[in-house]
């Protein structure tokens, strides 16, 4: 469904993103992991028509990007990380509004509106005004303007961001849903724990270079299924083991407090990265 070969991305004499090549199947949760300023932003916003790239080839649903910008814009749904809905329209409006400048004929307007609001539980609240809503209700209300227009490819730049640990999940269930009635989605997180429950594969990359890509349990298994974790005077300290009896025997042997646990993907990119999550 979207197909990067060496795509690169200057601003000046920074490159922001240099020689990402990658492949995102039909149907799939891909996840997008950096620290900060290592080109996932850079990467959404020339995958969603709002920068060019200085090199490289781009398709998206079989086009190429450079000759089908108005194409490209119609098969795809984006959800950015600030909240830019109009708080002084009721959600109903709000849609409305989006389905207008997508040119929807009226009634499959009023009947997507509709669904769409129910779908992400929002129909008992379509007339009230977004102002009054809360962080999780205008991230939801968010993703429905996202897929008004029946999009084929949903983008979703850091999309729990500020929330709650239980309204998060419950964007994780939706999702989900989505995922598996056949949409493509691509999201940007610093929360490693939700790339590693929603996605199929990630890619990671730093400092605008692809330094891994795979699915979150096969990255984790690069280094061990087991880490034994213990802090000293020089920080937190870390050792990996594929069998479970090595990791307890080893941890024995230190004479602190120690934590043995399966590795999750959070212990993959510290190791790939150098350095913890900024969220």
């Amino acid at each position: 469904m979207i197909q990067i070969e060496k795509f690169s991305k200057k601003f000046g004499e920074r490159i922001a993103v240099d020689g990402l090549s990658l492949k995102i199947a039909k149907g799939e949760i891909f996840g997008l992991l950096g620290p900060n300023g290592a080109g996932k932003t850079t990467t959404i916003r020339v995958l969603t028509m709002l920068t060019r790239p200085t090199a490289g080839k781009i398709v998206i649903d079989g086009c190429e990007a450079a000759h089908n910008e108005g194409h490209i814009k119609a098969v795809i749904g984006v959800v950015p990380q600030h909240f830019n809905l109009d708080i002084d329209l009721t959600p109903w409006e709000n849609l409305e509004l989006h389905g207008r400048l997508h040119h929807m004929l009226p009634e499959v307007r009023k009947q997507r509106i509709g669904e769409l609001l129910k779908y992400v539980e929002l129909d008992d609240r379509a007339n009230d005004m977004v102002q009054k809503f809360s962080g999780g209700m205008k991230r939801r209300l968010m993703i429905a303007r996202a897929l008004l227009h029946q999009p084929k490819i949903l983008f979703l730049d850091e999309p729990t961001v500020g929330l709650d640990p239980q309204v998060r999940r419950r964007l994780w269930d939706l999702i989900r849903r989505l995922k598996n009635e056949g949409l493509t989605v691509l999201l940007t997180t610093h929360y490693i724990e939700e790339a590693e429950n929603l996605c199929q594969r990630v890619a990671i990359m730093e400092k605008g270079k692809l330094i891994a890509m795979d699915s979150p349990i096969a990255l984790c298994q690069r280094f061990g299924a087991y880490v034994v974790e213990w802090a000293d005077e020089e920080g937190t300290k870390t050792k990996f083991f594929t069998d479970r009896g090595e990791a307890s025997n080893f941890a024995a042997t230190l004479m602190t407090t120690t934590t043995l646990r399966q590795t999750n993907l959070e212990d993959a990119f510290v190791e790939l990265t150098g350095r913890k999550v900024v969220g």
